[in-house]
């Protein structure tokens, strides 16, 4: 949720986040309005409010016509008292749901633009050069006896699968070395909830209601998370940290559920788009003013897992019009992927301000003494989708797959050897 302060006294920095992120700017002049129309119902109600005080106090010491006149005048005042209240509440029951709906203000610097605006601000790593017809991360994962997309199919429907196996020694393995990346990092390790309550996925930024990626459980009024920032988000709801604790980092472990309802006909190969895999995420309270140096850390961290599993990618500056709900600037790293000659994305980060602090009333008291919103920040450490990028970029001519050096002690071989051998 936006900062009314913010609003009040800069509108033209959210009319121009508006403008980037391709979105109507002439809200801005609809919250104004509400917002004005609210205060000043709150100052008519406080105003009345006041001589309603007023005049009880003076009824006990007057008599005759006046005392009279003091009891009409306080039954007058009830009622408007009343309405006065009504209105107000009403007011900023309608704003806060407007403001519900609006994003995060873009950060300064951030490309405009739309899915494909993005900015390459660096590109890491060699290229695989094969001398030997490649083959992409479904045929190797059938090979090895990995991946069992048909089996997935069969049991749950189409986009799941069974890791099985070295594919599921490989999962393991990526994701214990990353948590274990996280913990010598300072990061707490977490095993989150994969089912929270809709206050928590609307105070992370997603809307419930018309978000048609979120799995929900209707008799139970529970939502099936899509990343594990949701209850990490939500973990410190409704709570003043301590100054000296932040920054506050955690990384959580939890397996991910996306219906991937607006993906039809794409990705359907393959574990790259499904509706099911696991992730490592980082999450960080900070101070807002820190939140800038912060993300830059959070994306050192993931270009320091990649480097570790020896993957060629690039960094880009996602542009504003792809930006989340939350997010205000946002990294991706994408890796090569051989079999598509195109680079995908395996890790974001994002810089969400005190965009969800809002929203979920996590403050922190600074030295003044005074409560102030923390920013929350998220980025992703390792996925079930790197295992494309580490089969198809490290494999051999005879369907075997080098482990990189970095991940060998999870994984427990060097080498991922086809099922004929």
């Amino acid at each position: 949720m936006i900062d009314l302060r913010t609003l009040r006294e800069d509108p033209d920095r959210l009319r121009a986040s508006q403008r980037v992120r391709g979105e109507d700017d002439s809200i801005v002049e609809t919250l104004l309005s509400l917002d004005e129309r609210r205060r000043a119902a709150l100052n008519t109600f406080e105003s009345l409010r006041a001589e309603q005080k007023s005049i009880g106090k003076s009824v006990s010491r007057a008599s005759g016509d006046e005392r009279q006149a003091l009891l009409d005048r306080a039954k007058e005042l009830a009622a408007q008292v009343k309405a006065a209240e009504t209105e107000a509440a009403a007011l900023a029951s309608e704003l806060d749901e407007l403001l519900m709906t609006v994003p995060n203000i873009v950060e300064e610097g951030a490309p405009s633009g739309g899915e494909d605006d993005y900015v390459v601000l660096e590109e890491i790593g060699e290229k695989p050069v094969f001398d030997f017809e490649p083959r992409d991360h479904v045929e190797l994962g059938e090979l090895l006896g990995a991946i069992d997309i048909e089996r997935g199919a069969k049991v749950s429907g189409a986009r799941f699968f069974f890791l099985r196996g070295v594919g599921a020694r490989l999962q393991l393995g990526l994701l214990n070395m990353a948590m274990q990346q996280a913990i010598e990092a300072g990061f707490t390790p977490m095993i989150t909830p994969v089912l929270v309550k809709p206050e928590s996925m609307q105070g992370t930024g997603f809307h419930v209601a018309h978000d048609k990626e979120i799995y929900r459980l209707p008799e139970d009024d529970l939502y099936l998370v899509g990343t594990s920032e949701v209850p990490l988000a939500a973990y410190h709801s409704d709570e003043i940290l301590d100054r000296a604790s932040l920054p506050m980092r955690y990384a959580g472990w939890s397996s991910c559920f996306r219906r991937e309802a607006g993906s039809y006909g794409k990705d359907t190969r393959g574990i790259i788009r499904v509706h099911q895999f696991d992730k490592v995420e980082m999450f960080s309270y900070c101070r807002p003013e820190d939140s800038h140096e912060e993300h830059l850390r959070l994306l050192a961290w993931e270009k320091e897992m990649l480097e570790k599993v020896e993957l060629p990618y690039r960094v880009i500056d996602t542009a504003a019009g792809d930006l989340g709900t939350s997010a205000a600037r946002k990294y991706d790293c994408e890796a090569w992927i051989p079999s598509q000659g195109r680079y995908r994305e395996l890790t974001s980060t994002s810089n969400c301000t005190d965009f969800q602090a809002r929203r979920l009333k996590v403050r922190y008291k600074d030295e003044d003494g005074k409560p102030h919103h923390v920013a929350t920040l998220n980025g992703t450490l390792a996925t079930t989708r790197w295992i494309v990028a580490i089969l198809e970029n490290h494999q051999q001519a005879d369907g075997s797959v080098v482990v990189p050096k970095a991940l060998r002690p999870y994984v427990g071989l060097d080498v991922l050897e086809p099922l004929s051998r």
